[in-house]
């Protein structure tokens, strides 16, 4: 069975037995009907996945591998903050009449910042350290931009992500405040895989483990019947990841860079509400 099914389920579990409610409080997330969405959740959840074993996607239910990886390459590659540039309607809610979403996202990640060994954006400058200072632990990036906060349409989940170099492996941590258990936690985990796995491929490294830090692990009230039926389902096989070899260029990865070899999971299809 999948690393990652065995962790969802357990999280999923734990949450729903043990977390807390927050239905006598305020929220701000409304469902479509205007009802206040409530949420039970657990604090400081910690997963670790190694990728040198397998790569973390679910099985008990599919994730659509190539949207994940079409918007990862949204925010990390193209530095984009507009929804013109994402082939999928997934932001659509966020976006104003122009399609921004506002200083959000791969806008931060695009914003050079100047060091002593030159001008760098976020990204590119743990590309140069991963090539030129390995022993760094600075290696990092941060998209949760105090200044920006209120010209963002959406504020960033997953905000931070830590690089590490350890012998000729490339280790993350992903800081995520909020999580979406249901709509967006193995979503998450597979573009971070996928974006730990890019750079330690163009960086001459091996991927190694993905550690991802969540402060708020949360399920929706209207999504609990559907999280009962999946985490019952039958889990399989984790599929093996294929990546082009050729590619030592960051900015040379596509969509189509990627493949899943053996992808076995369970069909059916959930309509999810998401909280806006």
């Amino acid at each position: 069975m999948s690393r990652a099914d065995e962790i969802f389920v357990s999280n999923m579990k734990d949450i729903m037995e043990n977390g807390v409610w927050d239905t006598d409080m305020y929220v701000r997330p409304r469902w479509s009907d205007g009802t206040p969405a409530h949420t039970v959740k657990k604090f400081g959840i910690v997963n670790r996945y190694d990728l040198s074993k397998e790569f973390p996607i679910l099985t008990v239910r599919r994730t659509y591998i190539k949207s994940c990886i079409d918007e990862l390459l949204w925010i990390w590659q193209k530095k984009s903050n507009n929804i013109k540039d994402l082939n999928s309607k997934i932001w659509d809610q966020w976006a104003d009449e122009s399609g921004s979403i506002g200083k959000a996202y791969g806008y931060q990640l695009g914003v050079k910042h100047k060091y002593k060994e030159g001008e760098f954006d976020q990204v590119d400058r743990v590309l140069f350290d991963l090539k030129n200072n390995r022993a760094s632990r600075r290696i990092m990036t941060n998209i949760y931009n105090f200044a920006d906060l209120h010209e963002m349409n959406l504020y960033p989940c997953a905000y931070s992500m830590t690089f590490n170099v350890s012998n000729d492996t490339l280790n993350g941590i992903l800081n995520q405040r909020s999580n979406d258990m249901l709509t967006a936690n193995n979503w998450n985990v597979v573009q971070y895989s996928v974006l730990l796995i890019m750079m330690a491929q163009v960086s001459g490294l091996k991927a190694g483990e993905l550690v991802h830090v969540i402060a708020d692990a949360h399920i929706y009230d209207r999504h609990i019947p559907m999280v009962k039926e999946i985490i019952e389902h039958k889990q399989y096989k984790a599929p093996k990841l294929i990546v082009d070899p050729d590619i030592t260029d960051f900015y040379d990865f596509t969509v189509d860079s990627f493949k899943l070899d053996n992808y076995e999971c369970n069909p059916t299809k959930y309509n999810i509400p998401v909280a806006e």
